[in-house]
């Protein structure tokens, strides 16, 4: 599961009365409406950028607007529609108007992170497939490129009979060739949930990708919390993050984290399912997030939530919601 699309539409935002549930499932001794109540987000966390998976319904600076209306000091969006491997070209006045709004809302190339399409499988054993997956890659780098943006995430892609290593080796190529079309975008890696034979669940795996790809400096890496919990990297117990962050930086290093989605899950620890849940609302739960909001190593990097939202408690709570759970 992906992010939700959203528009930017304008409200006024109270904070909500937030239930949640611990990484074991049950109730924690601090709610999360406790921890946001009498607290704004604009005080603290200064070196944090979180933002949301934003909408690009009605034009793709429209995203922007969207980011600005929900408190966000960064955003994911995408570049297209997910429903064709075919678009049409990217409107230069568009992509004007989008990077005017970014300097006019303050928004740094850094802090934007779009995300691919899902059509994409890069690591298709099918020439067909991965043909027109390596194409659209090239296309989403130049769309990048166009709108004066400087990274792009993307899942690797699945295996789908093929070995792992065969998987990697096709991934890999199809990075490797976009690259050669388009300059200086930095692709970065999302870790996955590890459902069915998609690869980059584990650690060593993103390592061997980024291993085949010829430029160490166009590549990174994207960490999904649902996605790492689900896959079996406990998060939600004590010192979890912390853990998690130490197993990265041995198996991969922290220099190539560029990005973190923010996600809870619905499903346990791991089950290998890529369900998204709202902030501290399921079985990661909220210790882990404030764990999240007050590591330093993930200072100065987009922070992007893709949760599915309820009433009374969409991105802009969560926003706030995350923000009040930084110390300082």
């Amino acid at each position: 599961m992906g992010p939700r699309k959203r528009g930017g539409k304008k409200r006024t935002v109270d904070l909500p009365e937030v239930e949640h549930s611990s990484g074991a499932g049950e109730p924690s001794e601090e709610s999360s409406a406790e921890v946001v109540k009498g607290k704004r987000c604009k005080t603290k966390g200064g070196k944090k950028y979180i933002g949301a998976h934003v909408s690009i319904a009605g034009g793709i600076w429209k995203a922007v607007e969207a980011s600005v209306d929900i408190g966000g000091r960064s955003f994911g969006l995408f570049l297209g529609s997910q429903r064709s491997w075919k678009r049409p070209a990217l409107d230069k006045d568009a992509a004007v108007r989008f990077q005017e709004a970014c300097v006019q809302h303050g928004f740094d190339p850094t802090h934007i992170l779009p995300h691919g399409s899902y059509l994409m499988n890069c690591g298709s054993p099918k020439e067909d497939v991965f043909g027109k997956s390596q194409a659209m890659l090239v296309d989403e780098l130049s769309r990048c490129n166009t709108l004066g943006l400087t990274q792009f995430n993307l899942h690797p892609g699945a295996s789908m009979g093929s070995s792992t290593e065969q998987c990697m080796d096709r991934i890999a190529q199809a990075i490797n060739h976009a690259h050669q079309q388009i300059p200086t975008v930095i692709t970065v890696l999302e870790n996955m949930s590890g459902q069915g034979s998609t690869v980059g669940g584990q650690f060593i795996e993103l390592k061997g990708i980024i291993d085949r790809v010829r430029d160490k400096t166009r590549v990174g890496v994207c960490l999904d919390t649902c996605h790492a919990f689900a896959a079996g990297y406990d998060i939600s117990s004590a010192g979890g993050v912390k853990s998690m962050l130490e197993e990265f930086d041995l198996v991969v290093g922290l220099h190539y984290l560029r990005a973190v989605h923010l996600n809870d899950s619905k499903g346990k620890l791991g089950c290998h399912l890529d369900r998204h849940e709202d902030i501290g609302r399921g079985q990661i739960g909220i210790s882990a997030f404030r764990d999240i909001m007050n590591e330093p190593r993930l200072d100065n990097i987009p922070l992007i939530l893709e949760t599915p939202g309820c009433a009374g408690f969409e991105y802009a709570e969560q926003i706030q919601l995350l923000y009040s759970l930084c110390e300082d």
